[in-house]
């Protein structure tokens, strides 16, 4: 029987050897007892790049797996704990002989003998390289920004990514399964996307119902389509808003493409132009016609567009001149960049430009304002000194005119005569001046006239008379003939002349000062001499102001002798200044100065405090019957302030109102007697005395001696000099005794230098006198004792 069912079943296939299957097995399989390689198959061989059984057997197990996956390996070998137990497959890095590593999939079984254990391992470094690459994937479709939609063939939704619930508000559980156009909210032809090259620009809408301006790219996959939808809703609108943006701009925007044909143009740029849009497109942008802002033609090659495309240098700011195509120039400031700065080989252009014409003409007519005078429309002081700044140290001459008493034309007619008049005046200098001279107003009354044509001294000093004849023709004003003459200061500006143009200015103008000093209607030329007296005068007032606070001013005290009895009746207070550098300054000098500025108020103001509290004290405490002069400027006759100050002076020192005289001279009386009438009435309310200074040098009369209600006539210096020789002046001293005396006026006559002109002066009949002869001005302690 056992024959038979031998027999039956065929001839006995041969039995396989274990050893051999090991050997050959495709998985790699090895053993090793106490950490060590006892055995390695072919593949394991080959898995360890090893040539030969020798490279490994020998060497410790743990060699081979790399040491990031050491601890694990010991971890799971530590739970085999009887033969025949097994690990379960557990993922590996291990490493070949040459270093490299590789990953394994690896099962450890414990063997019989405990120190023995068979590790089999399967390479899956191309199956994790996989899984690693759907991972990727299916990474990649979560997080990409497009919404991701796999559908079937009919449209049927089997993927939804999280950026298309995100675009369309729906969620894969909510969309998968549905169809795809119910969840975009707009009809999907696929099979026409596909045909149509595979992408389309749709309006979408979210399940809120609001729109979205997708464009949507279809591919056929297996049995379906993949739909990649971008939201591209900010974008359009951002290019919308751009658009509206650059089509309400003022300035000007043209795009001109690689060709250098024109391909956009916005409405300010048609408008500023004068092109329609239609005539504008494709058209080369060297059809415009430009011009530098010096007038030069810029040819079609130099244009800034041009030179952007050819070396992509930024044009920014640049200003030219446009001609329009109806004639009309443009002034505009240009600008012009690549498209694409970015991209080097771009070569389209941008070019932007805003009209300034009517900005450069304001900016022309403020230049023009800047440097001339509003009233007279001639230069002023700025162009003028441009000018003598610019002379290239040319030969010039400088004339400074001053109109003479101007101001009275201004106070007695008006402002608005004064300016008639200066116009008339700065054209009639315009009209006598040569084409290319400068003729300028400084400023009120003061002009100048700046020529190259004329500097010989003489050729000049016709050129200043001929100003003057121009200026001396009448003028009628309101019906009224007026006549005008200047004092012109001249500085003649040699070749080598280093004066800057405020030097010039200031010399000229201190020559102009100089000829009214010498007696106005007349030109004067500068010299050094004359400077350096000017700033001597410059520094002389300066240090009178310094003078004030510092006690450098005194009064000396000149006595007035009875001429009946010879006693000292009064004593005239005069200013003295000691000065810390240059000794005793003349009266003569600095009182010129004090009164034309405002600083003899001040003085006067306080010599007046100090003369009368030393007179008061010396009446006081000597006993002495005396009475003050003090003499008053014209200056201070117009001062609001003077009857308050003798008031105050009075009423502070005790000097009574009755000892104290207030000197004035005749001219200053004669300037505008009715204005001293007024104040010489507030003075006389006081109880003072008053007095005439220096009568004879003016042109008062007897009916105005008497209007003015003096107490004291006192005979100018220069009548009494010759009185002794002259019988002429000894005849008009008689005169003015009597005409004196006859309005009840005392009569001092000042200056006596001799005992002859004493005793004739006293046989005359004057009442008064004083001078050197009699005592000189010496300090109060001197005079009166200490």
């Amino acid at each position: 029987m056992e024959a038979d069912a031998v027999a039956a079943s065929g001839p006995a296939e041969p039995s396989a050897d274990p050893a051999e299957l090991v050997e050959l097995s495709p998985d790699a399989i090895c053993v090793h007892r106490n950490g060590v390689l006892t055995y390695a198959n072919l593949a394991a061989l080959d898995t360890f790049a090893a040539r030969s059984a020798d490279e490994v057997v020998g060497r410790r197990f743990i060699d081979f797996v790399a040491e990031e996956s050491q601890s694990t390996w010991v971890e799971e070998l530590a739970k085999l704990t009887k033969p025949g137990a097994a690990t379960k497959p557990v993922e590996a890095l291990m490493c070949r002989l040459d270093g490299s590593k590789f990953a394994v999939e690896t099962v450890s079984v414990r063997l019989h003998d405990h120190l023995a254990y068979q590790v089999v391992m399967r390479d899956i470094t191309a199956k994790k390289a996989a899984a690693d690459a759907l991972h990727y994937q299916a990474a990649l479709v979560s997080h990409v920004s497009d919404a991701l939609i796999a559908t079937t063939g009919e449209g049927v939704v089997t993927s939804w990514n999280p950026a298309a619930e995100a675009v369309y508000g729906w969620t894969a559980a909510e969309a998968v399964g549905r169809c795809a156009s119910e969840l975009v909210g707009a009809p999907l032809d696929l099979p026409a996307i596909r045909r149509g090259g595979g992408v389309a620009e749709a309006v979408h809408r979210r399940r809120d119902g609001a729109p979205l301006a997708v464009r949507v790219s279809a591919a056929e996959m297996n049995d379906g389509y993949v739909l990649v939808c971008a939201d591209e809703t900010a974008r359009r609108r951002a290019e919308q808003n751009y658009r509206t943006v650059v089509a309400s701009l003022d300035e000007g925007v043209l795009v001109m493409g690689a060709s250098g044909l024109i391909e956009a143009a916005n409405p300010a740029a048609c408008r500023i132009l004068g092109v329609a849009e239609a005539d504008l497109i494709g058209v080369p942008c060297h059809t415009l016609v430009l011009f530098t802002e010096s007038g030069q033609w810029i040819p079609p090659d130099e244009m800034p567009s041009v030179q952007t495309r050819r070396t992509g240098v930024t044009h920014n700011g640049l200003v030219v001149r446009l001609r329009r195509p109806d004639g009309r120039d443009v002034w505009v400031s240009l600008t012009s960049r690549l498209l694409n700065p970015d991209d080097p080989a771009a070569t389209a252009v941008v070019t932007s430009f805003t009209d300034i014409t009517e900005t450069r003409a304001i900016s022309a007519r403020l230049a023009h304002d800047a440097t001339h005078d509003p009233l007279t429309r001639l230069g002023n002081r700025t162009l003028v000194l441009g000018r003598l700044d610019a002379r290239d140290r040319g030969a010039v001459t400088v004339l400074f005119l001053d109109l003479d008493k101007f101001k009275v034309i201004n106070d007695s007619l008006g402002h608005s005569v004064g300016d008639q008049v200066l116009r008339i005046v700065g054209e009639r200098l315009r009209r006598s001046s040569g084409r290319d001279d400068l003729v300028g107003r400084l400023g009120g009354d003061e002009f100048v006239v700046v020529t190259g044509e004329v500097t010989d001294p003489g050729e000049v000093r016709a050129l200043a008379e001929h100003l003057r004849a121009a200026l001396a023709e009448p003028i009628g004003v309101l019906g009224r003939q007026l006549h005008l003459d200047a004092s012109i200061g001249v500085v003649l500006v040699g070749r080598d002349d280093r004066r800057s143009a405020e030097d010039l200015l200031r010399d000229a103008d201190v020559a102009m000062y100089q000829a009214k000093t010498l007696g106005r209607g007349r030109h004067h030329f500068f010299d050094v001499g004359l400077r350096e007296r000017m700033q001597r005068r410059l520094r002389m007032e300066q240090d009178l102001r310094d003078a004030v606070s510092s006690d450098q001013l005194w009064p000396a005290y000149q006595p007035v002798v009875d001429l009946r009895t010879g006693e000292m009746v009064a004593v005239e207070a005069l200013l003295r200044w000691t000065h810390p550098r240059h000794g005793a300054i003349s009266p003569a000098e600095f009182i010129p100065l004090a009164e034309e500025s405002d600083l003899i108020n001040v003085i006067g103001k306080e010599m007046l405090r100090a003369t009368t509290r030393e007179l008061a004290s010396r009446r006081s405490g000597q006993g002495l019957d005396l009475t003050l002069k003090v003499n008053l400027s014209a200056r201070q006759l117009d001062d609001p302030h003077l009857v308050p100050a003798v008031e105050d002076a009075l009423a502070n020192t005790g000097l009574p109102a009755a000892a104290l005289c207030l000197e004035v001279t005749e001219s200053a009386l004669m300037r505008d007697q009715a204005a001293a009438a007024e104040v010489l009435a507030s003075l006389r309310s006081l109880g003072v005395l008053l007095a005439i200074d220096d009568f004879g040098t003016g042109y008062s009369s007897l009916a105005q001696l008497r209007s003015l209600t003096l107490d004291t006539l006192k005979i100018d210096r220069s009548f009494i000099t010759g009185i002794a020789e002259s019988r002429d002046a000894a005849a008009i001293v008689t005169s003015i005794i009597a005409m004196a005396h006859a309005v009840d006026l005392t009569v001092i006559a000042e200056g006596v230098e001799s005992a002859e002109q004493l005793e004739l002066l006293r046989t005359l009949g004057c009442d008064q006198a004083q001078g050197y002869h009699l005592g000189r001005p010496v300090p109060a302690a001197e005079l009166f004792g200490q």
